[in-house]
This record gives structure tokens, C-alpha cells and sequence, in this order.
């Protein structure tokens, strides 16, 4: 069973579900994920860069509010062009909100005007039990050395609205920014909100 928090979109599982604790100074968890493109993706072979990983539901209102708006394809875009690779996690179980099967998340991909490297499917749960993703978009920030270096909220505004996004505070901006310039990131972790991952 799961009891659901919506003001703060959090899921909690009362079943005997396990989930890790991603620390952000700790070494990234590696894995294999299968993009929705049918490739395989190691984020071993992106040590060297900074990555992004942001969990994804298209059926959230909190995911609607940073795609419709074009708030998140522009982050997408303004990092990618500086190197940063960006992964789009789904790990909605089948027959769960948010379940795309690979064809389905590839015309996704287009509907909604993604810059993401790639779109990586979850059903499972695998991946977002290993980074204790919690919400859609739960992001995290890894640097080059492989070490999380953010994890938590894309901002400070806790809401579904667009309109809050001009005035907010972008943590995974501000984490890329300093990093890149050799600074520490002064924001490393914070609570994230968003709809609840639908683990199976």
C-alpha cells in the first residue's frame, strides 16, 4: 500500500520497499539504464563530465509545469551546449502513472520538445531505488569525478504554478554554474517535491 502526502508530492512506501541514500559529496551509484531509443547508457562512460539525472512522469503537474512552460528544455539545452550530459529517468511501473513503453516515450520525446541526451526507462525501479528518487523532477547533479555534488528540488518554489518560475531559485543552475567554475556548491542538498514516483 502507499499513503500519498500531495501537499508536498511526496510518496511514502509501506511496503517493504528498499531505497538507497544518495549523500551529495559521495560517489554517484553507477548503473546500466536502457534508453527509450533502445540504446544502453553506463554512467561509468561519462566519468569526466558533469551529469544530470532527473526523474520524469509526463502525466505530473509538476513535470507540466517546467516542460509546458519551456522552463526545463531550456536548462536542458543551455547545459548541454556546455557539455553537460542530461538523462530523463521513468521508473513509473507498468500499468502506473507516468508508464511509457519505448515507442511511447520516444514520440514523448518529441511532444514535448526534450534537449535531454536521452529519455532512460525504469520499470523496475532499479535505478530510482538506488538514488532514493522520491519525486518527479527529483535532479541530481554529478561532477566530473563522479561525485554528487546536488540532489533535492530544481527550485525553491514548491508549487505546479509557471508563473513562480521567474522568480525562483534554480538549485541545478546555480550547483552547474559554481562547479564549473571551480567554486563549491553552496546548495548541495534540499527536499524535493513533485508528484511521488509510481514504483511498482
Amino acid at each position: 500500500m502507499r499513503r500519498l502526502l500531495p501537499i508536498l508530492g511526496l510518496s511514502i512506501m509501506t511496503a517493504s520497499l528498499v531505497f538507497a541514500t544518495v549523500t551529495a559529496g559521495k560517489p554517484a551509484p553507477d548503473f546500466v539504464g536502457q534508453g527509450s531509443d533502445g540504446k544502453s547508457y553506463h554512467l561509468a562512460d561519462y566519468k569526466g563530465k558533469f551529469v544530470v539525472l532527473q526523474w520524469y512522469n509526463k502525466d505530473c503537474p509538476f513535470i507540466h509545469k517546467h516542460y509546458d512552460s519551456g522552463n526545463m528544455q531550456k536548462l536542458q539545452d543551455t547545459y548541454g551546449k556546455k557539455g553537460v550530459v542530461w538523462f530523463e529517468v521513468i521508473s513509473s511501473a507498468s500499468g502506473s502513472e507516468g508508464y511509457l513503453t519505448a515507442d511511447e516515450a520516444q514520440a514523448n520525446r518529441t511532444k514535448s520538445g526534450t534537449k535531454s541526451m536521452a529519455t532512460l526507462l525504469d520499470p523496475d525501479g532499479k535505478i530510482g531505488r538506488l538514488y532514493g528518487a522520491k519525486t518527479t523532477p527529483h535532479m541530481f547533479v554529478i561532477d566530473p569525478q563522479g561525485l554528487v555534488i546536488y540532489q533535492g528540488a530544481i527550485d525553491d518554489h514548491n508549487t505546479a504554478d509557471p508563473g513562480d518560475i521567474p522568480n525562483s531559485k534554480n538549485y541545478v543552475a546555480a550547483a552547474l554554474d559554481q562547479a564549473m567554475a571551480g567554486q563549491s556548491v553552496t546548495v548541495a542538498s534540499t527536499r524535493p517535491y513533485g508528484c511521488g514516483v509510481k514504483y511498482r
